[in-house]
């Protein structure tokens, strides 16, 4: 039996606010239990909810300092057993009582920093000896430093290897040295330009970048993206210097929770033989729901999306007049960045009949817009991997993407000659092309319903599960393991 231990801060279904809660959910369960056994540790935070938080069950507790800032601190361990995966919860209510898993910056720095001591402090406590730690975004990132140096003077951790996956590179954890020297111990001569210092400060995730015995990401694109100057965020010469050692595989999606056929939340279910028919009574019943004109020849395109500069918002907002017209419907939903938020309040305040701003999130909505939708826009600036286009394919909606990251390894574009493809895109990161290729996407739907009807069949034939992926790390897994 092969041991994997992942290490993470959010994970589905205890705990959501991105994608990374979704791999971290669903990859653990996709691995032939026979031959590996996958187990997944994260902070026991008071905001997962009750009828869970009530069902684990103490293993054991003890007390950890870390640097001299934080002194002796108790650490409890938790397990829950679940669809055959046991899950840790680390508790300390100083660090993770709270209402949403990440608050103010430099309280998260040193609550990961505690987390991060934590879980290989448990380990030869609980039993359990992972031979690969695997590490995601930069929350663990200090796993494979500690791993490393401290931890290195005791026999039980010899010979752990550990990997760190890159879900978003923006984000890296990074504070002023003396505050991250206080909170881990580790001697000055760590924090130098070739291992955790990074423009004078500390970074959470170099230091798991440098460490770690290998480096993934979430797409093979942005896999080669992140090695330039322009997406690379500052580490670029870092990850091109270890790219013998790192490789993107795509994220999947849980085919069980997505599935058009049997998704409670749907008005009407259907499937790659049905969705002419029942694709529409998805689209009137959401029409009536949200007060947009009850039409189901509209064009309706959906965008669920944090609301943030990351996610093209602003290439939508230049052209929103001219997207929004007689025969077309927006549906928003998300939450974010007040200036989107507020451009999409307005917009559904000037054109009620057309555009629809849910500024929230709701995933019972969002299942029924994936069924009710003929198109979801997707204009990143930058996507390591994206899920949307990936549910968008199972519930037969076309994506339309810049091509950048994850959604240019995704998404094929239809080629109405050879009738081909299973998407739109767009190359470069402007709005009059994204326009001029959603109003193409809109002539394809309107004048050449057969074309358009074998892309969505050819969508809904892609194979995006875990299967899929979970290959690939097992393949990475064995390399690492020598096997």
């Amino acid at each position: 039996m092969k041991n994997i231990l992942f290490a993470a801060s959010e994970c589905v279904p205890f705990i959501k606010t991105g994608g990374l809660a979704d791999v971290c959910g669903a990859l653990p369960k996709a691995f032939n239990k026979n031959e590996w056994d996958v187990r997944v540790v994260i902070p026991n935070y008071s905001c997962i909810p009750e009828h869970w938080r009530n069902q684990f069950e103490y293993v054991t507790h003890f007390y950890m300092g870390s640097g001299t800032y934080i002194q002796s601190k108790y650490v409890g361990v938790l397990q829950y057993k679940l669809d055959g995966i046991t899950y840790y919860f680390i508790d300390n209510q100083e660090y993770f009582n709270c209402f949403v898993p990440y608050g103010d910056f430099r309280y998260d720095i040193e609550k990961f920093t505690f987390f991060d001591k934590a879980v290989l402090s448990m380990l030869p406590l609980i039993g359990f000896r992972p031979d690969i730690i695997h590490c995601h975004d930069w929350q663990a990132g200090l796993i494979p430093v500690f791993l490393k140096n401290e931890f290195q003077a005791d026999s039980f951790f010899w010979g752990i290897r550990s990997i760190m996956t890159i879900h978003n590179l923006k984000f890296q954890g990074i504070w002023d040295v003396k505050t991250i020297q206080g909170l881990t111990g580790f001697p000055r001569e760590l924090f130098t330009p070739d291992k955790l210092e990074f423009k004078k400060d500390a970074n959470m995730l170099k230091g798991g970048l440098v460490y770690a015995d290998y480096i993934t990401t979430v797409s093979d694109t942005y896999a080669q993206e992140i090695q330039t100057e322009y997406y690379g965020e500052g580490l670029n010469g870092l990850l091109s210097a270890r790219h013998f050692d790192m490789q993107g595989i795509v994220n999947g999606i849980d085919y069980g929770v997505y599935n058009p056929e049997t998704d409670p939340k749907l008005y009407a279910n259907y499937n790659a033989e049905s969705f002419r028919k029942k694709k529409a009574i998805n689209k009137e019943k959401i029409q009536e729901q949200l007060g947009l004109t009850v039409d189901k020849k509209k064009y309706m395109i959906g965008l669920i999306s944090r609301l943030t500069d990351q996610k093209g918002l602003d290439l939508i907002s230049y052209v929103m007049d001219n997207l929004i017209d007689d025969y077309t419907q927006l549906v928003v939903i998300g939450t974010g960045d007040p200036k989107y938020e507020n451009m999409f309040r307005h917009y559904a305040w000037k054109y009620p009949d057309r555009v629809s701003a849910n500024i929230c999130y709701s995933d019972d909505l969002a299942h029924k817009l994936y069924a009710a939708a003929d198109a979801f826009l997707m204009p990143s600036r930058f996507e390591p991997c994206g899920l949307t286009q990936l549910i968008s394919f199972r519930y037969g909606t076309v994506p339309i993407v810049r091509e950048t990251g994850g959604l240019k390894d995704t998404v094929q574009p239809f080629n109405e000659y050879d009738n081909v493809g299973d998407g739109f895109s767009f190359t470069n990161y402007n709005a009059d092309e994204m326009l001029h290729v959603i109003n193409y996407s809109k002539h394809i739907f309107y004048d050449r319903k057969r074309q358009w009807n074998q892309m969505v069949e050819r969508g809904m034939a892609n194979d995006f599960s875990w299967n899929a992926s979970k290959f690939r790390y097992e393949g990475l897994y064995n390399y690492l393991l020598g096997v």
